[in-house]
């Protein structure tokens, strides 16, 4: 087993040793050592978050050279964490097509559905029970919350947050750094760092 260290201490990196351990249920694949938190998560992080250790602060990361790393979400600066270590972690009762491609430092919850010749790139989050379908393009960064439901065809550039349940059409493109509100429903293009809302979706305003 390869010793894995999850970058972030807040919820979801808490729910993230859950999958890793569910992962070695299926195949003993992990060995977790623990958390770092970022630098905004210093001061309050706890010694211990759901039964595992954080080890200390970024300063370590050279103690741990064989290691491997994955981020949560909200982990803001990898600088200082080796690229060629960032690993990504599915849940294994996800579906992922044998023809998609999964970047580096991705995370995939439970029961998502990411379908035939999609495309996610390096550390997308995606939340429990969405739908990446077929030939769909997601750049970098981009946060997918749960029951989100993309149709064929959409690409969505760098930054970008998908919130909870929202759905976009076949063939759109959803400009980089562009919010989508939770339920939207998106049947047009978006331009870059739109916030977005409702059904249609509107622009509301642009993000700041």
């Amino acid at each position: 087993m390869k010793d894995l260290i999850i970058l972030g201490t807040g919820v979801h990196a808490a729910e993230m040793a859950e999958i890793i351990e569910r992962i070695n249920i299926v195949e003993p694949t992990w060995n977790l050592l623990g958390f770092i938190p970022s630098y905004k998560q210093e001061a309050c992080a706890e010694k211990e978050i759901n039964g595992y250790p954080v080890l200390g602060t970024w300063k370590i990361v050279n103690n741990y050279s064989d290691a491997w790393y994955v981020p949560d979400n909200e982990y803001p600066d990898l600088a200082r964490i080796p690229q060629q270590r960032l690993v990504s972690i599915i849940a294994p009762s996800s579906f992922v097509s044998k023809t998609s491609h999964i970047g580096a430092g991705c995370v995939v919850y439970p029961n998502c559905f990411i379908g035939l010749k999609a495309t996610l790139g390096d550390r997308v989050f995606v939340l429990s029970g969405s739908i990446i379908n077929h030939d769909c393009k997601l750049e970098n960064r981009v946060v997918v919350c749960s029951g989100v439901s993309l149709a064929g065809f959409v690409t969505v550039e760098d930054d970008c947050y998908l919130g909870q349940a929202c759905t976009i059409k076949q063939y759109l493109r959803i400009g980089n750094g562009s919010v989508i509100g939770m339920g939207s429903v998106v049947v047009k293009d978006v331009p870059p760092n739109s916030v977005m809302v409702g059904n249609p979706a509107r622009k509301l305003r642009d993000k700041v």
